[in-house]
């Protein structure tokens, strides 16, 4: 059956990519498309980003959001453009302080060394996200969540949108690529987000796949061969009490991806959840 799916990429090919995520998030919107789903996929507007270029257009509807966060009314505006050679909408949120800086690296600095605030720009982009559908005049189905760049989602439509005109029935599905240090929020970057962290997870460092399991609908789990992350997941605080949402899908990054088979597989948990 067709849905309206919003798919959540910080990467994608050949806007913004350091990682297979870049070619992920061209192939699967794509090809779910492909499957009669209207998806639309929203990132941040990094300034190395050519406007002209890639014909980035000014949406009246899409200026001057206003975003809550850390306490304040914060405004960021989206621009609309295509994926290359596709008719895959993509939404591009402008911000100067937390997406135009930064470099091609994205996630690090031009020494390699890790950005110390990609928790809190990760919660900012989660709310600008949500923050942008009363704008489209558009309420999705699902909402697709790549990685820990986005693994706030599901906590923030559950505690501060749900119910609203734009915020019914949504589904949130989180995906998980990689099992790394970066999902390691800080409290500062939920307290900035606004969203209230569980008890069972009252830490000083918390991990943001911990958070999203509490309140997504489902897990994709994208494992790779011979890297068994399903055990490494389940290690990680809360996610075995959320063992039944987890689904596994097997990927091979090092070889070309059959993004087919994975979209087949994603359409399935998909369909699941509307059961």
């Amino acid at each position: 059956m067709s849905r309206k799916l919003f798919y959540v990429t910080t990467e994608m090919a050949p806007f913004a990519s350091v990682s297979p995520l870049g070619e992920f998030s061209v192939n699967v919107p794509l090809k779910l498309q492909e499957l009669q789903h209207d998806i639309r996929t929203i990132a941040p507007k990094y300034g190395f980003i050519s406007e002209r270029k890639y014909i980035l257009r000014e949406v009246i509807r899409l200026r001057d959001i206003p975003v809550e966060f850390d306490g304040n009314k914060i405004s960021t505006s989206a621009k609309s453009a295509f994926i290359p050679k596709t008719r895959v909408q993509v939404y591009f949120l402008e911000h100067d302080e937390w997406f135009k800086p930064l470099s091609s690296l994205l996630y690090k600095s031009k020494n390699g060394r890790i950005l110390n605030d990609n928790d809190i720009r990760s919660a900012f982009f989660s709310n600008s996200v949500l923050a942008t559908l009363p704008h489209l005049f558009w309420s999705p189905d699902v909402i697709l969540c790549n990685g820990w760049q986005s693994a706030l989602i599901p906590a923030l439509y559950k505690q501060k949108y749900e119910g609203g005109e734009f915020y019914k029935n949504i589904r949130t599905v989180q995906l998980i690529h990689w099992l790394d240090e970066y999902p390691k929020f800080s409290r500062d970057a939920y307290k900035k987000a606004g969203i209230e962290i569980p008890k069972s997870l009252d830490k000083k460092v918390i991990n943001a796949y911990s958070v999203s399991a509490e309140y997504a609908d489902a897990i994709i789990l994208l494992n790779q061969p011979g890297k068994d992350m399903s055990k490494e997941l389940l290690k990680i605080d809360g996610l075995k009490d959320h063992k039944s949402k987890i689904h596994t899908i097997d990927i091979d990054y090092a070889e070309s991806p059959d993004y087919s088979e994975v979209v087949t597989k994603i359409n399935e948990v998909l369909e699941k959840l509307f059961d």
